[in-house]
């Protein structure tokens, strides 16, 4: 279900707005997400955007290949949650 924190510098700034970005699995839903956070982190959640990045075409010399896609969950926690993410 969640696969691993994403801490990038876009989601340490979101993390001031309380909410937190994750990379879950391909099949994960909204609700499932929320539940697997909650139950993991003992907070409660308010709300959860999902996108789903494509693969991509990645060239190296003639050789052409692709770098997997993968969905990442935007988690948004209710006033005074908190979660320690990526310390």
């Amino acid at each position: 279900m969640l696969l691993a924190s994403r801490v990038t510098e876009k989601s340490t700034l979101a993390g001031a707005l309380n909410k937190y970005v994750f990379t879950v699995a391909r099949t994960s839903t909204k609700k499932e997400v929320a539940k697997a956070i909650e139950r993991k982190y003992g907070v409660h959640v308010s709300a959860v955007n999902i996108i789903n990045a494509p693969s991509k075409k990645v060239r190296l010399g003639r050789t052409i290949g692709h770098v997997p896609g993968f969905k990442k969950a935007v988690v948004t926690l209710e006033d005074g949650q908190r979660i320690e993410v990526g310390v």
